[in-house]
């Protein structure tokens, strides 16, 4: 992809490094959620800004040196990996704010969440990989930035290299993991993440069903809501909403991403001089960067990425074989899936795309259940010959696994189509009426699973239908358009 045209300018001479601040940088407030707010420094890059203005707001960046004295690292592949880190600090934040939003409790100084980010070498596509912050991780021989001791390779859980050895032994680490070499290493503050959601005006995010979570304070009803700073701190922290704790997690922080994106590259901001600048101000300000992420990579990145929207980045997690893996001394640590997380990791270096290409196609409505979950029994209750072979095709188009034999009903004067279903699967009647525009929904004790269609004079047509966590290909991963609001 050729990068756009940039009127000459005289060169300037290279400022030298910052200095770090003399507090210690450690202690610094950070938090994990806050990898969208860096992921948005790369999409709004400098989209067509300008080198001043860029140049002026590199200043706010606290640089630092996570690569320092690192041997023996992995080959480079083709395209760029950045590792966006976040830590639970919360020094900073305001007793109003702990209060209401739930941030009490001692922080770990550990890595909260912990993202890799590809870039692909055409700057063309996005792939985000989740790491789980439990993951059980085979830590390098390294000192001990607390105290000063000579530790041998050890085990632990993956974010408590941070703790031990700062983002040094926290690249050290995911390189030796993943195999990837980091290019630059990204690390954003709480304060940064909601004010940054805040000047955007707040992020969209979408829900099938209510989610709440007494831990975090999250209250949301099914639909559709416009998040402001504090409420989506909420949303991406909450691990008590269902039974996949972390890793469901992970996801809602990946939808939140995919949402931050689509909002950022259709909003205008990247031409909006007045307006980039104001969010980018906010979101520089607390970021820690390496040396080499400065000027000129975010000018280059920004340009390169014009054309970049939610359906260029696509999302997954590492394969995990074992969530619970018992380890002695350590507690209950996320095992990855050697083989599958192997090919995901050669398919990064590699500069492939994750996802499965997908064909175009309208719109589907969002529900709780995929369709691909959900058996069918369909019947035809009208006179009219074919129109339970047409419903059923209809389903299975969809998505939904349909015996494939419908059945004539009775009676056969049915005016509504009628969804007849097991209490117990609520969930998945539900996300099937909503594929039939009209349908009426009948509780029957004992039926069972499979669900009953009756066809009524009224059907017409099956609308699309997704499922909230659908994923597919070899790697589990998805679009952001595909997990953003319709």
């Amino acid at each position: 992809m050729p990068t756009p045209h940039r009127s000459p300018r005289p060169p300037r001479p290279r400022a030298a490094p910052p200095q770090l601040r003399s507090r210690k940088q450690d202690e610094r407030p950070r938090w994990g959620m806050r990898v969208a707010t860096s992921l948005s420094v790369l999409v709004l890059g400098a989209g067509g800004i300008g080198h001043a203005v860029v140049a002026n707001l590199e200043t706010g960046i606290d640089r630092i040196d996570p690569f320092k004295d690192m041997k023996n690292r992995p080959r480079a592949g083709n395209g760029t990996n950045l590792l966006l880190v976040g830590t639970d600090g919360r020094d900073s934040i305001t007793p109003d704010e702990k209060k209401k939003y739930r941030l009490g409790g001692a922080p770990c100084h550990c890595t909260d969440t912990i993202m890799l980010v590809h870039l692909s070498a055409d700057k063309e596509r996005a792939s985000i990989v989740s790491l789980p912050r439990d993951s059980y991780a085979e830590i390098p021989e390294h000192r001990d930035r607390n105290t000063g001791a000579e530790h041998a390779a050890h085990p632990l859980k993956l974010n408590a290299a941070y703790s031990e050895g700062g983002p040094n032994l926290t690249v050290r680490t995911v390189e030796d993991m993943t195999g990837i070499k980091i290019d630059h290493y990204l690390e954003v503050d709480f304060p940064s993440f909601m004010k940054t959601v805040d000047t955007l005006g707040g992020v969209q995010i979408c829900t099938v069903r209510p989610m709440k979570d007494s831990y975090t304070g999250l209250d949301l009803a099914g639909g559709t809501h416009r998040l402001n700073g504090g409420q989506a701190l909420q949303y991406v922290r909450s691990r008590h909403v269902d039974g996949a704790a972390d890793l469901g997690r992970m996801q809602r922080q990946q939808r939140f991403l995919a949402s931050l994106i689509k909002q950022t590259t259709s909003s205008g901001v990247l031409l909006n001089p007045v307006k980039f600048r104001e969010i980018a101000s906010t979101m520089l300000h607390s970021v820690r960067a390496d040396e080499g992420f400065g000027t000129e990579q975010m000018l280059d990145l920004g340009q390169a990425m014009r054309g970049f929207t939610a359906a260029s980045s696509e999302f997954t997690s590492v394969p995990v074989s074992d969530p619970s893996y018992p380890v002695k001394g350590i507690g209950s640590t996320v095992k990855w899936d050697p083989v599958k997380s192997t090919k995901l990791f050669q398919a990064l270096r590699d500069d492939k795309p994750l996802a499965a290409k997908q064909p175009k196609q309208a719109a589907a409505k969002t529900v709780d259940v995929a369709p691909q979950q959900i058996r069918v029994q369909v019947y035809n209750g009208t006179p009219m010959d074919g129109l339970g072979r047409t419903a059923d095709d209809a389903l299975r188009a969809t998505g939904f696994r349909t015996t494939g034999a419908p059945l004539d009903g009775a009676p056969r004067e049915l005016k509504h189509t009628l969804v007849e279903y097991d209490p117990r699967w609520d969930r998945s009647a539900k996300s099937l009426a909503a594929a039939l525009p009209g349908a009426e929904l009948r509780a029957v004790k004992g039926q069972g699973a499979t669900m009953k269609v009756t066809t009524g004079t009224d059907f017409s047509k099956v609308e699309r239908v997704r499922g909230e966590d659908t994923h597919r290909g070899a790697f589990a991963a998805v679009t952001g358009d595909q997990v953003t609001c319709p």
